[in-house]
């Protein structure tokens, strides 16, 4: 997902915890009742599922909508929540089925259906929004809903199919509510999840301010644990989250704090620090359409053969992150370092020769869009630098503070280049396939191949994973050939919380779930 999302599939390795004092205990009844304030820089794109497919949408879908499957902490395999049991028909892997509970009512008081999860996902394939989660569906063909029994009919092979219905993608909405050809224009929600969305504050320009959450008393599914009150607080910038975090204005901590301040994290009894290897990625993605600069291909491979992570990981990150040679991180299977492999370091000769081999006049100049945020500035200017080296290119670069607005823009096909994050929408390579580099993928660049499309559709086909692993590095090698993206760094997980908040270790791992419901008071 957008973050863009996700988390690094070491989940059984050792959570780093710094604090003392509490950092087990749990809520008692005597702890206050005040609403616990999150702090983060992730923003919501749409409050209705159909509509986004970034990380701080998804946070909240999490918390407010149920799905039919869930991921519980610790585990990478899904579980039911509104289903009382799913199961592939057959060893073909084409046919999925979900039986519902029949306890389950959305905050409108009407009972939830099979015909409710047939309705979710017909309307958002087919609205189809730009910035919604169809492209995790491709595979999807028809939904059938007969008594309390769904049925997915897929068009081909998909042995991750169930971790797709556990995200927010697979959100399920009540069909009286919400419009079958078009998004919901109102800031409310009608779920059936954990918590209710109380109150949704925006700023004049349509940002997100705060979410007001309430446990959800009603709730029935995998969650077993009633939450605290929870009030999520959006940050523009990364020092306006690290100030409040400061000011004791916010209790937990989480997405996207300053480098600087990562960087010099140390243990105390004021605060309890929980860190583990993290799979959000970055990446530069380029837009292949043939009237951009960098349509041609040996145009991409010179950029790539100039990039510096270790500049970026050391200069601007300073060690919070670490240089990523491939679209699929470290931790998951099949990974390798198929771009180290082709540019194993920046190299301007090679680079020149690539421009002038395709033809190209000399800088080759392209625009490039950030988002406004951090240390993406920083960051921009880094490649921009290393790209500009011996004037092979020129970079003009476009800070873009609103990031609906420049997902909507890359959608549109608005930028030569873009940086951007990627968060797992679950724990499995696969998520790293179809949406960053399928026909048809998330990122809107225009890159179809279908040497790709067929190693993606081949690794879909085992439920064994590790028998998936030559096809997952044949896909990389591909990718590193095309260059229709170049990875930058994995990041790691940090999660701050205040001495008197339990459960903040919890809120976050590889599976994509931000778990709001953990977090209580001491």
């Amino acid at each position: 997902m957008r973050s863009i999302r996700m988390r690094i599939m070491a989940i059984g390795a050792a959570v780093v915890v710094a604090g003392v004092g509490g950092w087990q205990l749990l809520p008692s009844d005597q702890a206050k009742k005040d609403p616990i304030a999150v702090g983060t820089t992730d923003v919501i794109t749409s409050l209705d599922p159909a509509g986004a497919y970034d990380a701080g949408s998804w946070a909240i879908y999490n918390n407010v909508y149920q799905s039919l499957l869930t991921f519980r902490q610790g585990s990478t395999t899904p579980v039911p929540d509104a289903a009382k049991s799913c199961a592939f028909v057959g060893q073909k892997l084409t046919t999925y089925q979900c039986v519902m509970r029949d306890d389950i009512s959305f905050s409108s008081g009407r009972k939830m259906t099979a015909e409710d999860v047939k309705y979710s996902f017909d309307r958002m394939l087919k609205i189809a929004d730009k910035l919604g989660p169809a492209p995790l569906f491709s595979m999807l063909g028809s939904v059938q809903a007969q008594g309390d029994t769904v049925t997915f009919n897929l068009k081909s092979k998909d042995a991750t199919f169930p971790s797709k219905l556990a995200t927010g993608a697979g959100s399920i909405v009540d069909s009286s509510q919400y419009p079958a050809n078009a998004l919901r224009k109102d800031d409310s929600v009608v779920g059936s999840g954990p918590y209710l969305l109380k109150e949704y504050k925006k700023d004049a320009s349509g940002a997100p301010v705060s979410a007001s959450l309430e446990p959800n008393t009603g709730y029935k599914g995998a969650v077993t644990k009633q939450g605290m009150p929870i009030t999520v607080r959006y940050f523009a910038e990364a020092d306006q989250l690290n100030a409040a975090w400061q000011a004791k204005q916010v209790d937990v901590a989480h997405r996207e704090m300053p480098p600087q301040v990562l960087a010099k994290l140390s243990p105390g009894a004021d605060v309890r620090i929980s860190t583990s290897p993290g799979y959000d990625i970055r990446q530069l993605t380029f837009n292949l359409k043939s009237s951009s600069p960098v349509s041609k291909t040996k145009v991409r491979e010179a950029a790539a053969a100039l990039v510096d992570r270790a500049a970026l990981a050391s200069n601007v990150y300073l060690g919070t992150v670490d240089p990523l040679f491939s679209v699929i991180p470290q931790g998951f299977t099949g990974h390798s370092t198929a771009f180290f492999d082709a540019y194993p370091k920046p190299d301007p000769v090679k680079a020149k020769s690539l421009l002038r081999s395709a033809g190209e006049s000399l800088p080759v100049t392209f625009n490039m869009a950030y988002r406004k945020l951090g240390a993406n500035g920083a960051e921009a200017e880094q490649i921009k630098t290393q790209l500009e080296k011996d004037g092979l290119f020129k970079v003009n670069l476009i800070a873009e503070p609103d990031w609906p607005k420049m997902q909507q823009n890359y959608a549109e096909g608005k930028y030569d280049a873009y940086t951007a994050g990627w968060l797992a929408d679950f724990p499995d390579p696969d998520n790293f396939g179809a949406p960053l580099v399928g026909t048809g993928n998330s990122l809107h660049n225009n890159y179809s191949d279908k040497t790709v499309d067929d190693l993606i559709k081949s690794t879909q086909e085992f439920t064994d994973r590790g028998r998936a692993a030559d096809d997952f590095k044949a896909i990389q090698e591909k990718v590193a050939q095309d260059v229709p993206l170049i990875p930058l760094w994995q990041g790691k997980n940090y999660v701050l919380g205040d001495k008197d908040v339990s459960g903040s270790q919890y809120l976050s791992d590889g599976t994509g779930v931000w778990r709001l419901w953990e977090l209580g008071w001491i």
